[in-house]
């Protein structure tokens, strides 16, 4: 592909980035499983960036290829995790530094990053960063190393203005990273509203299929510090993705704009149901109107609002497990962003959180919506 700049995300998806097997002239990438490379008989390696697996695979860099031109990254680098790649993110500052978080995040995040702090003397803040001014004041006075947002957030969906909270964490010389996870390169690209590096979860919408875990980190600040310390650090710790994996996720991303578009579709009709619905509290989903974030979410998404909405039972827990324990299609386990539609009581999960006893977090699939409803409906009037 000779201008990847003037192609939709379509293209780059379905094409991935214009690779193919070279060796076969098979249109699907190949798939190279060995853990090491040959060299000459001068002891030369035959190829100076294959000597040996870890971060040098070259299905890696296709799948790297790929999260790059969607993000509107200048580089990528592709982990074993989520957390892993957040990991590596937080590891760069130093012993007696300041990170800034955002409160009431997914509590696998905010769990690690306070024990981490503890354990390295340092200090973390945690502020509710869509309430802009109050993430801008914390900024100015406790001036972070390094802040971390989660927009829209797990499994909240309040909505952070990432412009803003860079402009915030800039003004005092930190960096700001942005976990877009449930939005997906697709509706949401973090980097052209300010943030320093994006970091997904590719386990969710980036695969899409619930059979991967990988992580990935984004960035276009290549020739940065932090950014070559988190080069240094995933290849000598070997934080890296095995080949199958980073083939799988290929594979996945090939139909990543469109299933983000059905999937976003999905949710976007279940929420106006649910928000209708005698027994319903409460619906978060930020496509809708009545959603503190909408008019923000208007502007810093693009082709939809995703897939991940909650809403809160009438009656609390009780009630939530009732109706969890009625749907048929939805399945009861704990992601987000396959294909295959999703329900989890939250409360049930992290107790401790201050989440709502009736709170139903939804990963809405690409099924058909009006089986999707009916399952809702059916369990919600039982």
């Amino acid at each position: 592909m000779s201008d990847t700049s003037r192609l939709s995300p379509a293209t780059i998806a379905a094409q991935a980035a214009g690779a193919i097997d070279v060796q076969t002239g098979g249109v699907v990438p190949a798939l190279p499983m060995a853990t090491t490379y040959l060299r000459d008989a001068t002891y030369q390696p035959l190829r100076p960036d294959n000597i040996y697996l870890r971060d040098q695979s070259d299905i890696v860099r296709v799948a790297e290829k790929i999260l790059a031109q969607l993000e509107g990254a200048k580089e990528t680098l592709l982990f074993p995790s989520g957390m892993a790649a957040l990991a590596a993110a937080f590891r760069t500052v130093p012993n007696g530094g300041r990170v800034l978080v955002q409160s009431q995040i997914y509590w696998g995040t905010t769990k690690w990053i306070r024990d981490f702090c503890t354990r390295r003397d340092i200090e973390v803040r945690e502020v509710e960063a869509s309430d802009t001014v109050a993430f801008t004041e914390t900024c100015a006075s406790f001036k972070p190393t390094l802040a971390l947002i989660e927009t829209p957030s797990n499994p909240w969906l309040r909505l952070v203005d990432i412009q803003a909270a860079a402009d915030g964490v800039h003004a005092v010389g930190g960096l700001l990273v942005v976990d877009s996870t449930a939005a997906t390169p697709v509706l949401q690209q973090p980097l052209r509203h300010g943030a320093d590096i994006v970091m997904h979860s590719a386990t969710k919408g980036i695969n899409g299929h619930s059979d991967v875990l990988a992580g990935v980190l984004a960035t276009n600040n290549v020739t940065g510090r932090v950014w070559e310390d988190i080069k240094i650090d995933r290849h000598d710790a070997g934080a890296v993705i095995g080949p199958f994996e980073a083939w799988l996720l290929v594979r996945g991303m090939r139909t990543l704009p469109l299933r983000v578009r059905e999937m976003s579709s999905n949710a976007a009709k279940l929420a106006a149901f649910l928000q209708d619905h005698p027994k319903i509290e409460t619906v978060l989903y930020p496509g809708l109107a009545s959603h503190n974030g909408h008019e923000l979410a208007q502007t810093q998404m693009t082709g939809g609002f995703g897939s991940l909405l909650s809403c809160v039972i009438k009656g609390g827990a009780e009630a939530a497990l009732t109706v969890v324990s009625k749907l048929a299609i939805f399945h009861r386990a704990t992601s987000l962003g396959g294909v295959e539609s999703l329900v989890e009581h939250r409360h049930t999960i992290e107790p401790h959180t201050g989440i709502p006893e009736g709170l139903l977090r939804l990963s809405v699939g690409i099924e058909s919506i009006d089986d999707l409803r009916n399952d809702l409906a059916q369990a919600l009037d039982t």
